[in-house]
């Protein structure tokens, strides 16, 4: 990972799979704070308190866990990491994601975060991504 996680030195990460490239940084000035992540010209926002949330639940699950990502209109796949970041007994007590609409795909962009901070291990297949903590 390069960068350092602000909006001008953005970290760059690239999904589990390898396929595709995207930025991420804190935005501490939102309310709430926020995690933005880009991806071409999409932006999804996320709460910035995903980050140490789901790396606390990860240490919980004890094992490796399935990313599980998919867009916000799909159902998530039980136990997954997807469907934490959806779950009312989340810390949050439902969604991470901010922006209505692609609130979704947390499966798929939060773990390489985790990983690259060094709070996760990440499994690097073309399919099927699982992910543990460190």
């Amino acid at each position: 990972m390069t960068g350092s996680g602000t909006a001008d030195d953005p970290w760059r990460l690239t999904t589990a799979p390898g396929t595709s490239t995207y930025t991420m940084y804190r935005d501490e000035s939102a309310d709430p704070p926020a995690l933005v992540c880009q991806v071409g010209s999409t932006k999804l926002t996320y709460r910035l308190s995903a980050i140490d949330d789901l790396a606390s639940w990860l240490r919980e699950q004890g094992d490796w866990v399935d990313l599980g990502a998919a867009d916000e209109q799909k159902p998530a796949q039980a136990g997954t990491v997807e469907a934490w970041g959806r779950d009312e007994g989340n810390p949050v007590g439902g969604w991470y994601g901010l922006r209505k609409g692609y609130r979704g795909r947390f499966g798929m962009y939060l773990p390489p975060l985790l990983e690259a901070l060094g709070l996760a291990e990440l499994t690097h297949e073309k399919r099927n991504n699982r992910i543990r903590a460190m």
